[in-house]
């Protein structure tokens, strides 16, 4: 079975997207305030988004952990 992510990233608003599924969901915040994790009803990860990603510090990686599943805090 093949699996399918689509990335989009908008020049203009300087934002980026990953997207696992095309299913319903909403965003959901998580600790880094430039990450937005896209999550189903149950609490599945389905994408997220990056906002500002050419403030991004070239010398070190953004981290973000995302969480998916009923155990995860919302």
């Amino acid at each position: 079975m093949t699996e399918r992510v689509k990335v989009w990233f908008d020049s203009e608003a300087d934002f980026l997207e990953v997207t696992f599924s095309d299913a319903p969901g909403y965003m959901r915040e998580t600790e880094n305030d430039a990450v937005m994790e896209r999550v189903d009803l149950d609490g599945n990860l389905l994408g997220f988004s990056i906002l500002a990603v050419s403030q991004l510090a070239k010398s070190k990686p953004l981290i973000a952990e995302l969480l998916s599943g009923k155990g995860s805090a919302a």
